[in-house]
């Protein structure tokens, strides 16, 4: 079987899938989980052959025309560099973790039949993105994702967070895709082709006439479908959903679209100055932002949706010096943890039966009713903080070596104001990210006071999953970083000695400082009486996950929980605290700019439709109605009131004829 071949099957199969799974999930319900699960498995071990094929070489490219247009044709075509099949392999390993996962973490929900479905479909889309030589079939999955986050988001329908949060999700990215259609015309339009090679070819020969326009708007797409920026503030709500869908959009799905766009368009990007210098402030901003509003999250899964957007604030940092190469290794070792950090969290939740930190922090011995968790989020942790020799480090550091390459001078096709935007930002957010990594791990683990609630061991489905995920969260970044350039552009992403030391060291001190602020705010703390913690009955996970969501709905609706007295992110944040928990009040810009107006629009077009255009429907319609009123009463019935009208009008047709004959 060809390489090509096997690459049209890797989507196909999740996509058979889940149009299996929804048309047996009612009438054969036993074959659910084995469709939810074998093949996206088989996607999987398909990703990695053609990986194994691919190895990293020249670029493997095939087409067929899928239609005819009369203009621009669209083509169903392939494109499969090293970029590509392992970031494949990446949505095959997450999405089929997550899958097990999930047999487990929702075993009694009623609607996993259509959840595992949508997981299935979702995986088909993702993959379709990534493989595509095409940018309308590229646009096709980007779209899929859409519908289908909304779906998932909104898993949990029955409570009005999870409605709220999946429509605001939809709504938001579909605000970033309406320029990004546009953008992706345009771009034809100057290249002659959707394929993304031709595209390419007429960037290279200066074919593009437009270059900065386009790039910003394709640029608005990124930035709502990755979350960057303005268009950040639906990821964060969208924890509403199941926590195992919270670990495919964040690790390996969706978000990561946005970024693998630009990689695989970058010199579309790069023919643009200002564009490149854009991309580094949207990123520099959405580092530190996601950063401080993590530090003052009390929701476990808040904490880590902010923590994803400063992570992909990275990874569009690294595109912004240039540098494809250092972003798609922060994007597959970020995957790992990262799907590790929500999947453990899962299990932290079931356990602890909240998703408040505040809550947790009140409990003792959680950590040793959940070791598993424990252990396998510990080393989630140190990987998303950067600490030698987990895998963050070293795909970390690629990025902030490539920004101090820019900067030093050795790059000079990249803005020099843009190597120190992500270079400086990329360091402060260094500090914050070990810092909210530093809390939740306190807060989570080492709280005093009540017994924690023991609901048993979890499924070994669960466990399992962990245990695998953290083998890559510690020993990607170490196994790869040097074999890696031959897949990508060849680039070094060996990590530099400044940038080491910097980057490590700035982790170090927010974290310590971190445990510092957290001894002094427990002590504190301890002066107090502590209140008593409620257990959650035993239960399916999902269920009590949907439970702890409507117990803590201000969160979703964008309103800070009271802050515990022993939360070090309040003594840190100071001030800022009570702004960065709200997510700096960018969703209440949004209503006074955007959402307040539209709504007063529609109240006024519908007052003038009320009032003024069905006033003159209805009066249009009277006058018809007052004339048949008066012809249906001239219709009696009697023959002599009949010829008596026929005869006055006779003797009306007489006497006007007269009149006219002698005034004539």
């Amino acid at each position: 079987m060809t390489t090509t071949t096997l690459a049209v099957l890797v989507p196909l199969l999740p996509f058979l899938g889940a149009a299996c799974g929804l048309l047996l999930g009612r009438t054969a319900p036993g074959f659910v989980r084995p469709l939810a699960v074998l093949p996206t498995l088989a996607s999987l071990v398909l990703a990695v052959l053609v990986a194994v094929r691919q190895g990293g070489d020249q670029t493997i490219d095939a087409a067929t025309e899928l239609t005819p247009t009369g203009s621009v044709p669209i083509e169903l075509a392939l494109h499969l560099d090293g970029f590509a099949v392992l970031v494949a392999v990446l949505v095959g390993v997450v999405a089929t973790c997550v899958q097990i996962y999930s047999t487990g973490y929702l075993r009694d929900d009623p609607r996993y039949p259509s959840y595992a479905a949508l997981v299935s479909l979702f995986t088909s889309a993702m993959l379709l993105v990534v493989y595509s030589g095409d940018l309308i079939v590229l646009l096709v999955g980007w779209e899929i994702m859409g519908i289908c986050s909304y779906f998932l988001v909104g898993h949990y329908w029955e409570t009005p967070e999870a409605r709220a949060a999946s429509i605001k999700a939809f709504l938001v990215t579909k605000l970033g895709d309406v320029p990004f259609l546009i953008g992706l015309f345009a771009l034809a339009t100057d290249a002659g082709s959707f394929r993304i090679t031709k595209v390419l070819g007429t960037v290279a020969s200066g074919g593009l006439h437009h270059p900065t326009l386009i790039a910003l708007l394709l640029l608005a797409g990124v930035a709502g479908k990755s979350a960057q920026f303005p268009l950040h503030t639906w990821l964060p709500d969208a924890m509403a959903g199941p926590t195992p869908v919270s670990a495919l959009i964040h690790a390996a799905t969706m978000v990561a679209a946005g970024v693998y766009f630009i990689a695989r368009l970058l010199p579309v990007f790069e023919a643009s100055r200002a564009a490149m210098v854009v991309l580094a402030v949207m990123a520099a901003v959405t580092m530190v932002g996601s950063g401080l509003a993590a530090l003052a999250q009390d929701d476990i899964k808040r904490v880590l949706a902010y923590s994803t957007i400063g992570q992909l604030g990275y990874m569009t940092g690294a595109l912004a010096v240039g540098d494809r190469g250092a972003a798609v290794f922060h994007l597959l070792s970020h995957g790992a943890f990262k799907a590790l950090l929500f999947l453990a969290a899962g299990v932290i939740i079931h356990a602890a039966g909240t998703n408040s930190l505040a809550t947790m922090s009140r409990m003792q011995g959680l950590r040793e009713r959940i070791p598993d968790a424990y252990w396998t989020m510990t080393v989630a942790l140190l990987a998303l903080a950067a600490i030698p020799p987990f895998s963050g480090f070293f795909s970390k550091e690629s990025v902030l070596g490539a920004a101090e390459h820019v900067v030093t001078g050795h790059t000079g096709s990249t803005p020099l104001v843009a190597g120190w935007i992500t270079l400086v930002a990329g360091l402060l957010t260094a500090v914050l990210t070990a810092a909210y990594a530093m809390r939740l791990w306190l807060l989570a683990f080492h709280g005093r006071g009540a017994e924690a609630p023991d609901h048993g061991r979890q499924p070994l489905t669960m466990t399992v999953v962990l245990w695998v995920l953290a083998v890559p969260s510690l020993a990607l970044g170490g196994l790869t970083y040097r074999s890696l350039p031959d897949w990508f552009d060849g680039r070094d992403l060996t990590p530099t000695l400044t940038t080491s030391v910097l980057g490590t060291g700035m982790a170090l001190v927010g974290g310590i400082v971190t445990y510092a602020a957290w001894r002094h705010t427990t002590a504190l703390a301890s002066r107090a009486p502590l209140g008593a913690v409620a257990a959650h009955p035993e239960g399916d996970a999902g269920l009590v996950e949907a439970e702890a969501i409507a117990s803590h709905a201000p969160a979703y609706g964008g309103v800070a929980y009271a802050p515990d007295p022993a939360d070090p992110g309040r003594l840190l944040l100071g001030p800022l605290h009570r702004h960065a928990a709200v997510g700096f009040h960018l969703d209440a810009v949004y209503a006074a700019l955007f959402v307040r107006p539209v709504q007063a629009g529609a109240s006024l077009v519908r007052f003038l439709d009320r009032e003024v255009v069905e006033t003159y429907v209805r009066g249009a319609g009277a006058l018809p109605r007052l004339l048949g009123a008066a012809v249906r009463r001239a219709q009696t019935g009697n023959v002599q009131t009949y010829v008596s009208a026929l005869l006055a009008g006779t003797v009306v047709l007489a006497v006007a004829v007269l009149l006219v004959a002698t005034g004539a």
